[in-house]
């Protein structure tokens, strides 16, 4: 067992081996391993924070291993294998990420169906997919940055039937002039569109940080970000909230603002597809280990051709 040095978090760290003609009790245990949102870890070990909870559960997977002829060690760890603690948390993020991106699919589907027609069972499997989130939630244990995504889509699915959209007035640029803005890590094509729009047309000066709580944050303004006031809002995404809300009624801004939509959304609501593509660029240059402020600037740059492209 490894002591833990001031300054680093431990890890639990669980190795097993079973005997191969034991299937079912392979079975059991992977299932009960992914439920606990523990991080699968080369061959026959997995990962969780160190916890009171996580070690108990770990004890009992360990004794149920041995319980059925196999070998278990339960170790508590700071270092793995060079592993830096930001590589370790991103393989959680990486996990949960398509979790919620499963749930986000769903979801999807869900408020386009109920958009052509509401059946009788949306009450239900709106309710089933809340309970689902909810169950990522509590082995998202680093806040993964996808998380809200889902959580905007649960908020629009809900308010199905209520209004279309942002009615709030018309804000004037001056107001936010030599403003910080705040948005979550790993920024995606509404969060990416909505800071070159924020540039391009109400402050050229704005910077931007990331982070997942506004709290910490307190001089920024939040967006695309849960329950505040620059993000999806009825059946509009952020980047369409933006427009509306600074009455931005350039064509060619109109234009993108439907392009966003059906890349971000997935509603097929205006049948565009040029975004689609851009959104693959940022999926990529994020996966090559660009930064949060490098993908706003590429893709800024990206927006910035796109728009001169529509201009008459």
């Amino acid at each position: 067992m490894t002591t833990t040095k001031a300054g680093q978090d431990p890890w639990l760290l669980l190795l097993y081996s079973l005997p191969a003609r034991r299937t079912s009790a392979r079975v059991s245990l992977w299932r009960q391993l992914k439920k606990s949102g523990a991080l699968p870890f080369k061959t026959s070990a997995s990962l969780l924070p160190d916890t009171s909870d996580h070690y108990e559960r770990f004890q009992w997977l360990a004794q149920q291993v041995r319980d059925s002829g196999g070998e278990a060690t339960l170790l508590r760890v700071t270092d793995v294998e060079g592993l830096a603690r930001a590589d370790i948390v991103g393989q959680f993020h990486e996990i949960r990420a398509n979790d919620y991106a499963a749930l986000a699919s769903e979801l999807t589907k869900l408020v386009a169906g109920s958009k052509r027609r509401k059946t009788a069972a949306f009450p239900a499997e709106l309710e089933k997919h809340r309970r689902q989130f909810e169950e990522i939630r509590k082995i998202d244990f680093f806040d993964c940055p996808r998380a809200q995504d889902a959580q905007m889509l649960l908020q629009r699915a809900a308010a199905l039937g209520g209004a279309k959209g942002s009615a709030a007035a018309r804000l004037s640029v001056k107001k936010f002039l030599g403003r910080t803005w705040l948005t979550r890590p790993r920024p995606q094509i509404d969060r990416v569109g909505s800071a070159w729009l924020i540039r391009k047309f109400i402050d050229p000066k704005a910077t931007f940080v990331f982070g997942t709580d506004p709290k910490r944050h307190p001089t920024a303004i939040p967006y695309d970000m849960f329950e505040v006031e620059f993000s999806h809002h009825g059946d509009d995404c952020t980047f369409e909230t933006l427009v509306k809300r600074f009455g931005i009624l350039d064509k060619a801004v109109l234009r993108m603002a439907e392009m966003v939509h059906d890349s971000d959304l997935a509603d097929g609501k205006f049948q565009t597809t040029e975004c689609v593509g851009l959104e693959r660029l940022l999926q990529g240059w994020a996966k090559a280990g660009l930064s949060d402020e490098q993908l706003l600037a590429r893709g800024g740059d990206c927006f910035e051709a796109l728009y001169r492209s529509l201009r008459p």
